[in-house]
Formats: C-alpha cells, sequence, structure tokens
C-alpha cells in the first residue's frame, strides 16, 4: 500500500504529540520538524489540516504551539487519513461495461474493509507501540 509522505509526516507529528500529551503542554513546530525529520513549512500546512478537523489545537505567540485536542486513545488512523488525505478511501472504480459493476463492488468491500481497520487503529498504540519480548540465553 502506498501511503503519502504527507499522510506520513502527519501520523508521525501526532506521534509525538502523543508521546507528551498531558493537556496543556504545548510542542513548537520546529521542536516537532527536528524530532521527525520533517521541513517545517511542509509540516505547518500538514498541522493546519489536523487542526482544521479538530485533532489538534494551536496557540500563537512567543509560548505557542500544538497540542492534541483529546487524549491518543481517542483519535483513531482513519481520522488521521479523513482530515489529511480525504480521497484515499474514495473508491473510484467505474460501473462501465459487462463487469464494472462486480469489479466497483469487490473495490467497495476493500475500502470498507480498510476503513473498519483504520477506525481500530488509535494514534496510541502508534506512538507507544508494545514492546518485543526480551529473549535471555
Amino acid at each position: 500500500m502506498k501511503i503519502s509522505q504527507k499522510l506520513e509526516y502527519a501520523c508521525r507529528a501526532l506521534a509525538q504529540l502523543a508521546k507528551t500529551y498531558d493537556g496543556k503542554s504545548l510542542t513548537r513546530l520546529d521542536e516537532l520538524a527536528q524530532r521527525e525529520a520533517v521541513s517545517a513549512n511542509f509540516l505547518v500546512q500538514i498541522l493546519n489540516d489536523l487542526r482544521r478537523a479538530g485533532i489538534i489545537d494551536s496557540r500563537r505567540g512567543a509560548h505557542g504551539g500544538y497540542l492534541l485536542s483529546r487524549p491518543a486513545e481517542r483519535i483513531t488512523l482513519r481520522q488521521i487519513v479523513d482530515a489529511v488525505e480525504p480521497s484515499q478511501l474514495q473508491n473510484t472504480a467505474l460501473t462501465e461495461g459487462e463487469s464494472g459493476t462486480a469489479v466497483r463492488r469487490a473495490w467497495q468491500t476493500v475500502s470498507s474493509k480498510l476503513a473498519n481497520d483504520l477506525d481500530n487503529i488509535s494514534l496510541s498504540s502508534m506512538a507507544n507501540p508494545p514492546s518485543d519480548p526480551m529473549f535471555y540465553i
């Protein structure tokens, strides 16, 4: 599956915000950009999309920055996709020709299952993945 750079950067920035989320502490744009090795100019555009979608809040000024609008457990990967790449889950298959309807229906099934899977992945699970088990010799 091909993930756009914009969506990947959005997930990485949100994972950073989730790691420090306490409901009040702000993270500056330059800190986010540096931690995730992302262009600050590109990141600000992504953060604006996330803010418009209600996923993050921002404050201006010398002590400004960004923070999640709610706990990471309540933000799903689907909400992130919808905010940054809304066309990602759209089915564009045509119904023309003898097989068009059947092919479109198949792609609708795939799209629906993907959307359901995205609903079941929280930002919290991306920010704090379970650690791999330790094996001792």
